[in-house]
């Protein structure tokens, strides 16, 4: 015969029940009693819990059907937080529905959940060179971040004047009723004015932090940039994020930003570079030093007469690339693209243009039909800015024409 039917009742079922039953009355009630959706039923929330985990030991089950509250293996205590009973059940939700509440009472069963949080990391972007990524780089940042106040340990003020807000009930937080609409309302959760969402109030703040448990620190940091690192990659400080009380400190990350270069383009381990040469070097080939690589050595090349360079073509010199992040000895190719540059006009005598003219590939024959009807035209500079110019002038006109509207609705025309 069951002596006390206390925990039964609170949990909405029979004696008689089967465990099956107890967790699914808990389940349901811890739903519905949780303070992340209903924050003024942390005690009812606490009592739900505490029966839960009595009925769902068979041992203590046992010793309260036959002893009540008062048995030898009630104890008066907890083996775990409500928060922790509950997130067991649900498969670990974080504590909670939204994260630690605190419970008062005795019981040995107060406080937030032993899990810390984590504080939010800092996020910045390090602008870098090509030359930084090539060739590796040591570089410091300056930076300033908030630090447990070594004056209080983070308290905010001396031992003992710190205290509960009273108002939320250390929660940081009160439930407010908003109307949003005829005969509808909302509940919503509002920061507490009192403690301003803090869930303390301090009477004898620390004069060094004034209350805040932190103070500012400025540090600089020491930054490795590593060889063949890429646009938009992260370099991960640990630890080095804003300190808060009971919080573990986040991280302070850096985004590498690449810097556009003026000569060279990089496409993953490839770089690209820009060549001007002159027709004569375009036609009878070179031997000089093409370019400045990113490191300062200079990219020396041997050209053979008789393989034409055309406007535009592309060559490719092995392994004088990027390295690749972590594997410095995959290096990629460079790659150089070749604008060639014409000599201005009237350049030389016609003489030496029929003797250039006798050396260089014959004119082709013309072999095209002529037309009955054939215009000799002009050939004259022209500007790509200026293609269409005419045609929009035109449509300008056009526009005045149509804004020219009869009041009644019809264009205006010329009576004849």
């Amino acid at each position: 015969m069951v002596v006390d039917t206390k925990y039964y009742e609170t949990l909405g079922v029979d004696p008689s029940c089967s465990d099956a039953e107890i967790k699914k009355a808990y389940r349901k009630l811890a739903m519905k009693y949780h303070p992340d959706k209903n924050p003024d039923a942390g005690d009812m929330f606490k009592d739900i819990s505490h029966a839960y985990e009595t009925l769902s030991d068979p041992e203590k089950r046992e010793a309260y059907d036959r002893f009540g509250d008062d048995g030898p293996q009630m104890g008066g205590g907890f083996g775990m937080s409500p928060d922790d009973l509950f997130a067991n059940l649900f498969g670990g939700m974080g504590g909670g529905m939204g994260g630690g509440f605190e419970f008062g009472g005795g019981g040995g069963y107060g406080g937030r959940s032993s899990r810390p949080r984590r504080g939010e990391d800092m996020v910045h972007p390090l602008q870098v060179t090509l030359e930084d990524l090539y060739k590796g780089k040591h570089t410091k940042l300056a930076m300033e971040r908030s630090i447990i106040c070594s004056h209080c340990q983070g308290k905010g003020g001396k031992t003992g004047a710190v205290k509960k807000c009273v108002t939320c009930k250390g929660r940081g937080f009160q439930v407010a009723m908003r109307q949003i609409g005829p005969g509808m309302v909302q509940q919503m959760q509002v920061a507490c004015q009192d403690c301003s969402g803090s869930g303390e109030v301090i009477k004898d703040k620390c004069k060094k932090c004034k209350g805040r448990k932190v103070t500012s620190e400025k540090k600089v940091l020491d930054i490795f940039i590593e060889k063949g690192m890429v646009d938009g990659q992260k370099i991960v400080m640990k630890g080095e994020g804003d300190q808060e009380p009971g919080v573990e400190t986040g991280d302070i990350i850096l985004v590498i930003k690449q810097k556009e270069h003026d000569r060279f383009k990089r496409s993953g381990n490839d770089l690209l570079c820009q060549v001007k040469i002159t027709l004569i070097e375009a036609l009878a080939g070179f031997d000089k030093i093409i370019a400045l690589h990113l490191d300062g050595r200079g990219i020396h090349v041997k050209h053979p007469a008789g393989q034409v360079i055309q406007p535009g073509d592309i060559r490719r010199i092995p392994h004088e690339g990027m390295p690749t992040f972590k594997r410095q000895d995959d290096i990629g190719d460079l790659y150089l693209q070749f604008d060639v540059e014409f000599p201005a006009n009237m350049w030389t005598s016609l003489d030496h243009v029929k003797t250039l003219e006798s050396v260089l590939p014959a004119r082709p024959v013309d072999t095209t039909k002529k037309p009955e009807i054939v215009d000799d035209c002009a050939l004259l500079e022209g500007d790509l800015e200026q293609f269409g110019a005419k045609s929009r002038a035109s449509n300008v006109w056009d526009e005045d024409e149509e804004d020219e509207e009869d009041p009644r609705g019809g264009v205006n025309c010329a009576q004849q």
